[in-house]
């Protein structure tokens, strides 16, 4: 890992010169997102907590400024023949959506199984769609095949120079609009995103400014950054929340610049992810992937490590399936308790259920829904089981609620959440 004093050294294959000039090159074609701060999000994590909103561009994530920067420096000729990429996400809306801009045929690779929504935006951004294999190591297999058969451009979605650069174009507008920032907490998927960032604070150092530590973020289930870096071996699979940083291989000109230029790689549960998604959403009144909440769910689980900092934060995608943020904001309530499922032991009598239901009017607790189980249970046959999803205003008033049907006699637990 690198040291605060470190300072981009010359054999790397990104400089703050190729970034200022992408900033110049793209500047007038994406949105220059806002860099604010959170009140609130500072004093429940000790750090003051600064936000870049790149869920604000055109197609809700920073890789716009990557995929640019890359097809405003294609010769004329690559231009026409077009470009191809091997993505299921936000480099491939990003690519997509500038080629047609610019007049360039675009052809985008997807593994079969990803979801037709994610299809359908690429298409509706101009690109041609290939469904290839059932893995992106497949999609991208067969793109790299037709990029030789067709005579396209490969636009790599991190391992390229001018796809580093542009990304690395947010950071120099976050310390144009903050340069009190002292740190950068940035989500590593393949490495593009933090490999600028961390070019520009080093050249912030350089130039005889202030030293600005680069904090990289990855997901619990896929670290590949940090076996890489580390030299460790854990696993990289499972469902995260954080799919747009869930990369099983990290580049190769990325991993020596998070080398060179990174001080430190901390790791991210899914419950923590989360909860920066809920945060975000709640306090911030902004949508945000799993990828893009990584920064503040660093925070929040380990606020030691940030705690007196002023942190800089990339939200850098906002595109969730809208039925996953609604599971995961009715997560973060039943785990705050304010909405449980109750699991309540009853004989099996009339006024049974009438006589519990009057205890939650009581104590004015709303009950959404009820489940009766008479069959599929170890109780005698003139027992059963009623679930009961409930509603209460806190998790002090929750307990108010189990004290009182205990209270009254009744077998009362908690159905809690993995």
């Amino acid at each position: 890992m690198a040291t605060l004093a470190a300072v981009a050294a010359p054999t790397l294959p990104v400089s703050i010169d190729d970034v200022r000039a992408a900033h110049d090159r793209i500047r007038a074609s994406i949105v220059r997102t806002p860099t604010l701060i959170s009140r609130t999000l500072s004093q429940m994590t000790g750090a003051t907590v600064y936000l870049k909103f790149e869920n604000l561009q055109f197609t809700a994530a920073y890789k716009e400024r990557g995929a640019l920067n890359t097809l405003l420096q294609l010769s004329p000729a690559a231009c026409a023949k077009g470009v191809i990429a091997a993505s299921a996400g936000n480099h491939a809306q990003g690519l997509a959506y500038h080629a047609n801009r610019l007049g360039i045929p675009a052809t985008i690779v997807m593994p079969t199984n990803t979801p037709t929504v994610k299809v359908t935006q690429t298409e509706g951004h101009g690109a041609k769609v290939v469904l290839f294999g059932d893995t992106f190591d497949a999609a991208y297999a067969h793109a790299r095949i037709l990029e030789g058969e067709c005579g396209f451009t490969f636009v790599h979605p991190f391992d390229d120079a001018r796809v580093i650069a542009g990304q690395g174009t947010t950071a120099i507008e976050m310390l144009e609009d903050v340069p009190e920032i002292d740190m950068m907490v940035v989500p590593i998927g393949g490495g593009g995103l933090i490999s600028g960032v961390a070019t520009v604070t080093r050249a912030n150092v350089a130039k005889g400014g202030h030293a600005i530590e680069v904090v990289g973020v990855e997901a619990e289930l896929f670290p590949s950054m940090y076996n890489r870096i580390n030299g460790t071996t854990m696993p990289c699979a499972g469902d995260t929340l954080a799919e747009g940083i869930a990369v099983k291989e990290p580049g190769g000109i990325t991993s020596k610049m998070v080398a060179e230029l990174v001080d430190d790689i901390v790791l991210v549960s899914e419950r923590s992810l989360e909860m920066a998604v809920s945060l975000l959403l709640q306090i911030e009144k902004t949508v945000v992937e799993g990828a893009g909440a990584a920064g503040l769910a660093a925070l929040l689980q380990h606020p030691e490590r940030f705690k007196g900092r002023t942190v800089g934060i990339i939200l850098c995608g906002g595109n969730i399936d809208t039925r996953l943020l609604a599971n995961v904001l009715l997560r973060d309530l039943a785990r705050s308790g304010r909405l449980a499922r109750l699991r309540i032991r009853l004989q099996d009598q009339p006024g049974a259920l009438y006589n519990v239901a009057r205890i939650f009017d009581q104590e004015r607790v709303n009950i959404i829904e009820v489940y009766h189980q008479r069959v599929f249970t170890t109780l005698p046959a003139k027992g059963l089981i009623t679930d009961i999803e409930c509603e209460a205003r806190d998790r002090a008033h929750l307990d108010r609620l189990v004290t009182a049907l205990k209270a009254a006699g009744y077998e009362t637990s908690t159905v809690e959440l993995a």
